[in-house]
């Protein structure tokens, strides 16, 4: 499958999840799994580039940060997808909350190229 269509089904996932609860623990374990796989993937096989590569180590520190914190993130997204499965009316607006904040790090990875290498 293509890039650009796997990520739209992912996309359409999440934003069906937000309409129907029932999908909920589908779309936070896929979402989660992906951007912590895009990320690790990223922090593993490129190296910084543009901004993080020739103004010392700070930026190089915040690009390796940045990495580490979603894939922690991502993980602990798709434990929340299992964590809610078991009580979707009591545990829902949890998933939910943690559906829209995820959002954050799928911008920080697709903006550093993270998607392109899990062609």
């Amino acid at each position: 499958m293509e890039f650009l269509a796997a990520l739209m089904k992912i996309i359409d996932l999440i934003c069906q999840a937000l309409r129907n609860v029932e999908m909920l623990p589908a779309a936070l374990v896929t979402s989660g799994v992906v951007d912590g796989a895009a990320a690790l993937a990223l922090a593993i096989f490129e190296p910084p580039r543009g901004i993080f590569q020739h103004h010392g180590k700070a930026p190089f520190y915040l690009y390796y940060s940045i990495l580490v914190t979603t894939v922690i993130f991502g993980l602990v997204e798709a434990s929340v997808g299992f964590w809610v499965s078991r009580d979707l009316n009591g545990r829902g607006a949890v998933g939910k909350t943690v559906m829209f904040i995820s959002i954050l790090p799928i911008v920080f990875v697709a903006g550093l190229g993270g998607f392109v290498i899990l062609k």
